[in-house]
């Protein structure tokens, strides 16, 4: 027998026994229905639609919009390369071989520079030009280090205020992971989607450090260096390295009381410049200033662009440089493939802790622990084959 109180019908039926006034549950009462004389209620039999219920744009909707330069398809278009989701992968591949034909009619200008040099500013200021003067400029972030925080990297990008206005130009921040394709695949493909898009200036910004230049080499057709004035100073923190792969480095902040310290880098710049392979050939890596808060300067930044391009089209090597890249886009794309495939097969998963503190604690070296690894791996994958 229920122990319901008469006078409160908001008590459910299971009330229990002795429970007084201190059981605080209460039954509420529902949604009122179509019937009640709401018609913009749904009933309580009607079923929620969620976002995710929403149309869901097919390969050839991605692709028409890409090729319309829809800016909102665009960036759908990029999140669905981004996704490790297989039906997602699927989707992207498709998509990417449709849209293949369109890319490729753009300069691709990386952008790499020393902390404090106003990349941000520079790309902005840049892009700003660009527009001006009728092209089409996306803003694109590589960053390999994300694959330790697995974290986007939108910081620089919510700065460019002014460049994120313009109708002519489209900014994407990092991808968040380092997983399949990480780097390579979704950035590569990032890049045909922009150019398919009608983007024809693409400026490829670094986010992460050491391993982030080489890589944004690896995808683009003229690379920037910036710095600020005291080479000295910047030079010691930096790799030898990453100034040879510049085809220019732009000492910015040229500006005011600093105008004539700038000059003054400028000069040492191009006396390291005069000992280093230039990174081109048949280019003539130079230094030159500029200030990104000024603009002054800037246009002319573009014109050494320019001409770069003019110079290695008319020679062969930009197409030469396409393709090389193309070459090593493939590479790197299998040797992730088989890295993915290596380290999420179950018995490496099971075995390699047990290897790794082996390795650790000093009873198992290094080399005989990969020999260990891949012969188990190629046991457990290919059973029927000749043992090695």
């Amino acid at each position: 027998m229920s122990n319901q109180n008469p006078n409160d019908d908001r008590k459910p039926e299971w009330t229990p026994p002795d429970s007084g006034d201190a059981f605080a549950t209460r039954v509420m009462g529902g949604i009122p229905s179509v019937h009640d004389g709401m018609p913009n209620q749904r009933t309580l039999h009607e079923p929620v639609r969620s976002k995710s219920a929403r149309h869901r744009l097919t390969v050839d909707e991605y692709v028409q919009g890409v090729l319309n330069g829809e800016r909102v398809i665009l960036s759908q278009a990029i999140t669905l390369i981004e996704s490790n989701l297989p039906v997602h992968m699927k989707m992207a591949q498709e998509m990417i071989k449709q849209l293949l034909p369109y890319g490729g009619k753009s300069i691709r200008v990386g952008i790499t520079g020393v902390p404090g040099a106003g990349k941000s500013t520079f790309i902005e200021a840049l892009g700003c030009q660009l527009c001006d003067d009728g092209h089409k400029v996306a803003v694109l972030a590589v960053d390999p280090s994300s694959t330790v925080t697995k974290g986007s990297i939108l910081g620089d990008k919510t700065r460019m205020e002014e460049l994120s206005r313009r109708e002519r130009a489209f900014i994407r921040p990092s991808p968040s992971s380092g997983t399949l394709g990480g780097v390579t695949r979704k950035s590569r493909e990032t890049i045909l989607l922009c150019e398919a898009a009608g983007y024809d200036v693409l400026l490829i910004e670094t986010v992460g450090v050491g391993q982030s230049e080489v890589t944004v080499r690896s995808m683009v057709d003229f690379f920037m260096l910036l710095m600020i004035t005291g080479a000295g100073d910047e030079l010691q923190g930096m790799k030898k390295g990453v100034i040879e792969l510049a085809d220019a480095i732009v000492v910015n902040k040229a500006d005011g009381d600093n105008k004539q310290r700038a000059l003054m880098a400028k000069v040492d710049y191009d006396r390291i410049l005069h000992y280093l392979r230039p990174a081109t050939e048949g280019w003539m890596t130079k230094s030159h200033t500029c200030s990104a808060v000024t603009g002054e300067g800037i246009a002319d930044i573009w014109k050494i662009v320019e001409k770069f391009h003019k110079i290695t089209m008319t020679s062969g090597i930009f197409a030469q440089r396409r393709r090389t890249q193309m070459l090593s886009w493939v590479h790197a794309m299998v040797q992730e493939y088989l890295q993915k495939i290596f380290f999420s097969h179950p018995d490496i998963v099971r075995k390699l802790p047990f290897i790794e503190e082996s390795v650790m604690n000093g009873t198992l070296s290094a080399t005989f622990a990969v020999k260990e690894l891949i012969k188990f791996f190629e046991k457990s994958s290919f059973p029927h084959s000749k043992d090695s």
